[in-house]
């Protein structure tokens, strides 16, 4: 049976006769933001394998804060599964792009990011050294690495990129 559209996600376009690429406006309720946090796992699961299991629970707990506090997120809603994809900007910052494992290799990564572009004008994304798959991914999308961290943005010892796209 299909799952109806929340009505406060704000349809912004079509990626295929099954999935649309929605707006989620704030606030966002409770079981939105539980899919969107089953969405974050699988994806870091299939593509974050440096992160241990402690961490994957560590990191899971702070999800659904930065889905709530996000200025900006798009989903991408599949007529039948409900949310396989998320993408979250800040300014002009790519703040997080996750896909459920099933939906990579698509294509509906680069749309939830030329979204972004188009609407927000994304110039700069952060991605773990440990991700290459990433790196490539946004590369690919004419980003360019300018700096890096030995620690991530919340002080953890794992290695970032910090990319840019002009």
């Amino acid at each position: 049976m299909p799952i109806a559209m929340p009505s406060c996600l704000l349809p912004v376009a079509t990626f295929s006769s099954d999935i649309r690429l929605c707006c989620a406006p704030q606030p966002r309720d409770a079981a939105l933001i539980r899919q969107l946090t089953q969405v974050w796992e699988s994806a870091v699961r299939a593509t974050h394998h440096f992160l241990t299991e402690a961490d994957i629970e560590h990191i899971r707990a702070m999800v659904p804060q930065a889905l709530a506090d996000v200025p900006h997120l798009y989903l991408a809603l599949h007529k039948e599964l409900g949310p396989v994809g998320f993408m979250g900007i800040a300014g002009t910052k790519l703040e997080m792009l996750f896909l459920h494992a099933d939906m990579r290799g698509k294509g509906l990564g680069k749309a939830l990011v030329v979204c972004g572009i188009e609407r927000h004008n994304i110039t700069q994304v952060v991605v773990n050294e440990a991700n290459p798959a990433a790196r490539g991914f946004y590369e690919h999308l004419g980003f360019q690495v300018t700096g890096r961290s030995s620690l991530d943005e919340q002080g953890n010892a794992w290695p970032i990129l910090f990319l840019a796209r002009s």
